[in-house]
């Protein structure tokens, strides 16, 4: 089988995620797209939600597409969790899939600056997703696919913002998120 891994804080997940594993398993001919909510991010000082609800966010995302699953691997570790190691991990659980890795074409720029990059390169090919203003500066030696999609400038710094400022956020969240995230009062300052 062919695996998109979608890696992320997803605090809280929104409609360009899922927009953008859609596209990419259209695109790459994927069988199924792994969400890998980061239990600690290793780029990230701390996250706004907790791990548990975060992943409870994917859930409830994911959880009406069929070919969408949630893989609670990078919550086995009580470290940060690297990509290196993570796609490691997956390939020894499962070698008889081919995994790719989907990320943004903006984050292409830092790729080399990622865990053990070079041995990253050699152990999945990447699906970059061009998002708003970005372009496919592609490091030496990463094996990158592009994913074309509607530019949609929808982030979960700015969902994060209009909780905090009481606006509605319909329709930028799948709607079981939309409740977890009222019923849990996140993001409300």
């Amino acid at each position: 089988m062919k695996i998109g891994l979608m890696g992320g804080t997803f605090d809280p997940p929104h409609i360009g995620h899922l927009l953008i594993a859609e596209q990419a398993k259209e695109q790459l001919q994927l069988d199924a797209v792994w969400f890998l909510p980061a239990k600690l991010p290793p780029h990230k000082q701390s996250t706004v939600t907790s791990a548990a609800k975060r992943l409870e966010l994917v859930r409830a995302a994911v959880r009406d597409n069929q070919d969408f699953s949630v893989s609670e691997i990078e919550f086995e570790r009580e470290t940060k969790s690297y990509t290196f190691d993570t796609i490691r991990e997956l390939k020894r659980r499962y070698p008889e899939h081919a995994f790719f890795f989907l990320i943004g074409a903006d984050s292409l720029v830092s790729l080399g600056t990622w865990h053990r990059s070079e041995k990253l390169y050699k152990e999945i090919e990447f699906g970059a997703v061009a998002r708003p203003g970005s372009r496919y500066l592609i490091p030496e030696g990463a094996r990158v696919t592009a994913v074309d999609m509607p530019l949609l400038e929808v982030s979960s710094t700015d969902i994060r913002q209009r909780v905090a400022r009481g606006r509605s956020i319909r329709y930028l969240v799948p709607e079981p998120v939309r409740q977890l995230i009222e019923e849990w009062n996140l993001y409300a300052t």
